[in-house]
Formats: C-alpha cells, sequence, structure tokens
C-alpha cells in the first residue's frame, strides 16, 4: 500500500494550532508522544475511518471505546434523528432517562441507583464527593498509572495522556488537594493493607480501575481487587470501580461481572453513550440516596440525561445485549492479538506480547504483559513509535500512545481484521532491529 498523502489534515492542523491549544480538544490527539501531524477525520462506517486527505483506515481507537457496534450503525444512526427530531435538550426529565438507568440496573447488579452526567469525568468526581460526603473522611486511595478523568484531586501520578507527556501532575493542583490523595502501585496487595493499617480511620473510598487501560492494557493480579473489597468492607470505606472505560466494552456486566466483585459505586462512560458525550456514576441505593436532592451530596448538570445522547446509548446498548454478542467480539479480539504475536515472532521479534479482554486489548514491546506502570515503563516505546507509524502510512490507526490500550468493534470480523495482520507482518520486518534493541 502507497504512504499515505496528508497535505489537508497538515493545513487543518496548522490552522487548529492558531486557536486552539496544541491544535487538539484532548492532549493525546496531538501526536506529541509519537510525532508526526495527526490525521483529522471527515467521516466514518463500520471498522474504518476517512480523514481529509480521503485516506481509509482500519479504526483501532473506536473512538476511545464508544463505538463497539461500529461507526455509524444504522440503529443507532436512526435513534439519534428520531430524539434529534423532538429537540436537542430539554433542561427536564424525560421518559428515555428512567429507561436507560433501568436498563443499566438489571444488567450491572451492583447499581441500584444511577446518576446520568455529561462525561465519564463527572461521573468520577461526582462518585469520589458522594464517598466523602457518605462517610464523612477525607482521603481517597488511588493506583499510580490509573486516570480517572481530569479531577484536581486526582491528578496525582496519573496515567493516559499525563503519562505520556512525561508528567507525574497537573500544573494548576494545590499540593492541599493532593494531600488528600493516597497513591500506591497498581497491583500492590501488600501495599493496600499497609495503607488501610495506618489510615483507616481517614479512608473514604478507593477507587480504581479493576482492568487499566489509561497506561495500556493491565489487569489486575489474583487477590488484588478481592483485598479491596475486603478492606473496604472492614473499615467502612467505599469501594469505587471506575468502569468508564470497561463498563460493557469487556462484558456484559462489565469486569464486576468478569469477576464477581460487588463494588458500591461504578462510574460509566464512552459505551453507554453510543459515541455520544455521557457519563453516570451509580451503586448501592444507601449510599445514591446521599445525593441531592434526596441529601446533602450536591451534583447538577444543564445537559444530564441529553435526549439524543440517551437515544444513542440505549440504541447501542440494545445491540451489545444481543446473545452471543461479547463471545464473538471477545474471540476477535483474541485472535487478532494472536495473530498479531505470531506475526512478530515471523519478524524475529522476541520483545513483543499482547493481551485483550471484552474487546478492548493492549500491546506491548516488552517481554511479558505488565502488572504495574513500573512494567509499562519498560517497554521499548522507540520500537512502538515505529510501529506507529509503520501501521499508521499502510492505513491503521492505532492509539497514538504507547500508554494506551486499543478497542475493536463487532464491526471488525473479517477484512478489517486481515488488513490489520497483513499490514502488521509488514510493519514488523520494517522495525525489526529496533524492537529488538
Amino acid at each position: 500500500m502507497p504512504r499515505q498523502i496528508i497535505d489537508r489534515s497538515q493545513k487543518l492542523f496548522d490552522h487548529a494550532q492558531k486557536f486552539i491549544p496544541g491544535g487538539v480538544n484532548s492532549p493525546v490527539r496531538a501526536f506529541r508522544s509519537v510525532g508526526g501531524t495527526p490525521r483529522f477525520f471527515t467521516k466514518a462506517k463500520g471498522a474504518y475511518l476517512w480523514d481529509a486527505d480521503e485516506n481509509r483506515y482500519v479504526d483501532t481507537i473506536c473512538s476511545w471505546g464508544p463505538a463497539i457496534v461500529g461507526h455509524a450503525r444504522k440503529e443507532v444512526i436512526d435513534a439519534v434523528k428520531k430524539a434529534a427530531e423532538g429537540g436537542l435538550s430539554f433542561g427536564a426529565p424525560t421518559a428515555t432517562e428512567g429507561e436507560l438507568a433501568e436498563w443499566v440496573s438489571k444488567h450491572m447488579p451492583s447499581i441500584e441507583m444511577l446518576r446520568l452526567t455529561s462525561s465519564g469525568t463527572e461521573a468520577t468526581m461526582s462518585a469520589i464527593r458522594l464517598a466523602r460526603g457518605f462517610t464523612g473522611r477525607p482521603k481517597i486511595l488511588k493506583f499510580e498509572g490509573c486516570y480517572h478523568g481530569h479531577v484536581d484531586s486526582l491528578l496525582v501520578k496519573a496515567g493516559s495522556g499525563l503519562l505520556t507527556f512525561g508528567n507525574p501532575t497537573s500544573a494548576g493542583v494545590p499540593e492541599s488537594f493532593a494531600a488528600e490523595t493516597l497513591v500506591l502501585d497498581y497491583n500492590d496487595i501488600e501495599g493496600v493493607k499497609a495503607c488501610f493499617a495506618e489510615h483507616s480511620e481517614q479512608i473514604a473510598g478507593v477507587i480504581v480501575e479493576p482492568i487499566a487501560g489509561n497506561m495500556n492494557l493491565v489487569r489486575p493480579v489474583e487477590g488484588f481487587l478481592e483485598i479491596l473489597r475486603e478492606q473496604c468492607s472492614a473499615h467502612g470505606a467505599v469501594l469505587i470501580f471506575d468502569e468508564v472505560m470497561t463498563g460493557f466494552r469487556v462484558g456484559a456486566q462489565g469486569v464486576q461481572g468478569l469477576t464477581g466483585i460487588r463494588p458500591d459505586l461504578t462510574t460509566l462512560g464512552k459505551v453507554i453513550g453510543g459515541g455520544m458525550p455521557m457519563g453516570a456514576f451509580g451503586g448501592r441505593a444507601e449510599i445514591m440516596r446521599q445525593v441531592a436532592p434526596l441529601g446533602p451530596v450536591y451534583q447538577a448538570g444543564t445537559l444530564s440525561g441529553n435526549p439524543v445522547a440517551v437515544a444513542a446509548g440505549i440504541a447501542t446498548l440494545k445491540i451489545v445485549s444481543e446473545p452471543e454478542f461479547f463471545n464473538t467480539l471477545s474471540r476477535l479480539t483474541a485472535d487478532c492479538m494472536a495473530g498479531l504475536t505470531q506475526a512478530a515472532r515471523e519478524a524475529g521479534i522476541t520483545r513483543f506480547c499482547a493481551d485483550s479482554v471484552g474487546g478492548m486489548f493492549g500491546i506491548y514491546f516488552a517481554h511479558a504483559c505488565p502488572k504495574s506502570l513500573e512494567d509499562v515503563t519498560q517497554s521499548n516505546r522507540e520500537a512502538f513509535n515505529r510501529f506507529f507509524h509503520a501501521m499508521l502510512e499502510r492505513g491503521v490507526y492505532l492509539a497514538p500512545s504507547a500508554y494506551e490500550a486499543g478497542f475493536l468493534s463487532i464491526e471488525h470480523q473479517g477484512e478489517p481484521i486481515d488488513i490489520i495482520l497483513k499490514t502488521a507482518r509488514e510493519a514488523f520486518k520494517e522495525i525489526a532491529s529496533v524492537a529488538n534493541a
């Protein structure tokens, strides 16, 4: 395949940089980690994206997770059109908000009550405020490499875009805010025990990505989530699963469905909006009744429960709840990762591995899949950057950072996977000397 022509993307990027910080509205889109010119996209369909220069790409980001049923799926677009024809926003209750909340509650048993928001960041911000309000305690325990949105008190040794720029905390966050956040290594079971032994009377809650995706895909080791549940229950703290990324992405009930571990609160986003801006937090009714107007914990949002976003979410969730949906998605993603690993070996690359859960995956230029942020940072970043561009120039769009998980959709079956693997075989041969360095 010939190299991509990106004249129009370059011109659009040059123009955007005059008016938008870095030319983008979310940092990782700027390609600062991998170098080069970000692609400006004009349309998407199924498993494919088209940029402003009319280059077609197989998409392995899927809007960072939401496009699980494929881009521009007819059922979703039809639902959005119908909702939009009735008005874009009312600032008042609608029947579909209750329908969506009931659907989520039935499919995720830990959620007895639910509050909709406009983003995952709003959801996590509200959940930690609720944990503090419910317990009357100040401190939150989080884990290095987990990202829970750009909430001041959680931008402490965070992952994702911040890690990409080598900046473990954000400017503009007072030390007094960060002081109320306790940070441990992901999968550090003994650290959790020690932390609760020292701070149990001050810990309001623990927030965790039950499968991390913001330092690339990192699974919990056996016993890690179990000890969080045990310690929170023993000391009266609130266990918060941040399933903004994994909720209805790795399985029909998120990570909690795969593990059987029931959190007190769950934050959701991405898939539940079907590609529209939406988030949610929910959990035990006893805790959720502390949210205004029932209780003293204030939370509000002008566009929360937006009818167009709710319509997209309901249409998407109906599709993912179809029999065999997740079995099919999990199988095609696992097969793709196995194919990538085989292609790397055929190119003589030994320092490469891959993993997946549901429709979420991670690729690592390392000898073994990581268990912590430190493991992730030991991978061969230069090899990833070369691989990223070799794939991009041949028409496969990967996440532009070695610290991000990837995503496939149900529409990737067949030709899209074949293209990914064919392209990868060429790309691995091109970068082999760097990958084994």
